[in-house]
């Protein structure tokens, strides 16, 4: 087992990494007081809920199995958590667990912020893009039909325990998904780990379970750093959001029904790359190497059919990284290096948007 620590002062907690981590009472381990709701998707909790269950049977254990999907993730949905909770007379000691992928570590972690004006939750993330990225770092959040991840709060985790052995069961498309935001840490801050994934693809691909905790691993000391050094981004840890700009945008058009989270990363990462090219900054044959990158596990690398300049510019006016009326955008100067900046020529943005769509 790896164990990593996201250093945040007295909100710091740990990461938990290893094969058979669901059997290990990790879980138990941090839970507080002596009441626990379990709360998991249709789809994972016939898998794995009763084994969770099975390690909390000292305390007064209830569960909630949600609708699975992005199109669930909202308030209607967070009111059933809420009732849930105080239908079975949950105090302020209470600990929420989240058992699934980052739907629900984040809905979750959202109606652990809002109870009784914040209780303990744990993240048990059951996708490889949850394990790598929405279960670390207390952004907890629901969409609005307008604007993904509207409406949220930061409220930091008591831990995160990320199982590697429930990836044996993920859809090879939800596994392709969760390795877009592996790729976006090499990208970001890390090109040593960028050419490691490239070497590594199709021993990632084969889920070989040496690179894939390695990848993991990797992945999760990135944003540990990141979230250490801006909690509540305010500066440097809006880097993490390379590609999600144009990816909300594009999940939003399509209704949070048509691509994963991870799919329209990658098509929004290609399309920051592009932009970046197109303002002088990186090397077109860079670019190349990352929509190859993504292109090598079959995700997307341009804009969902029917979706014209028009519908990005409206969708991206809702952006939280709009400030004073202005569109910043994480950009690359190379892979390895990525900035946060409004300072650029609208025209580049323009070009970028026109040629993805014209696809």
């Amino acid at each position: 087992m790896h164990k990593l620590d996201v250093a945040l002062g007295e909100r710091s907690y740990p990461i938990h990494i290893g094969r058979g981590l669901l059997d290990a009472g990790l879980i138990r381990e941090h839970v507080r007081g002596n009441q626990v709701m379990v709360v998991s998707n249709e789809t994972i909790a016939p898998l794995y809920l009763e084994r969770v269950t099975a390690g909390l049977d000292d305390l007064r254990c209830d569960t909630l199995i949600l609708p699975d999907g992005e199109s669930h993730k909202n308030l209607a949905t967070l009111e059933t958590i809420f009732d849930a909770l105080m239908a079975n007379r949950h105090s302020r000691t209470t600990t929420l667990v989240a058992l699934g992928g980052g739907v629900v570590g984040d809905m979750v972690g959202f109606a652990a912020a809002c109870y009784q004006r914040g209780v303990d939750f744990i993240q048990v993330p059951t996708t490889l893009l949850a394990q790598v990225d929405s279960s670390v770092g207390g952004k907890t959040a629901v969409n609005h039909p307008r604007g993904k991840n509207m409406i949220g709060a930061f409220h930091q985790p008591r831990a995160v325990i990320i199982d590697t052995a429930v990836l044996d069961t993920l859809p090879a498309r939800e596994f392709a998904a969760g390795m877009a935001e592996v790729i976006k840490y090499g990208l970001i801050r890390d090109p040593d780990f960028f050419q490691w994934l490239l070497d590594r693809q199709p021993a990632l691909a084969a889920r070989e379970q040496a690179p894939l905790a390695e990848a993991i691993l990797r992945s999760c000391r990135n944003k540990a750093e990141v979230v250490a050094a801006d909690e509540t981004e305010q500066g440097n840890r809006a880097l993490l959001n390379l590609g999600h700009t144009f990816g909300h945008a594009m999940e939003t058009f399509t209704g949070y029904r048509d691509w994963l989270h991870g799919e329209a990363v990658a098509a929004g990462m290609v399309m920051a790359a592009r932009m970046s090219s197109e303002l002088g900054w990186l090397d077109r044959a860079d670019v190349e190497r990352v929509r190859a990158s993504l292109a090598a596990w079959s995700l997307p690398v341009s804009a969902p059919a029917g979706m014209a300049t028009a519908d990005f510019n409206d969708l991206m006016a809702l952006d939280k990284k709009v400030q004073n009326g202005r569109l910043r955008l994480v950009l690359l100067n190379q892979i390895g290096d990525a900035l946060v900046t409004g300072d650029y020529d609208p025209t580049a943005l323009t070009r970028t948007l026109e040629a993805f769509c014209e696809r």
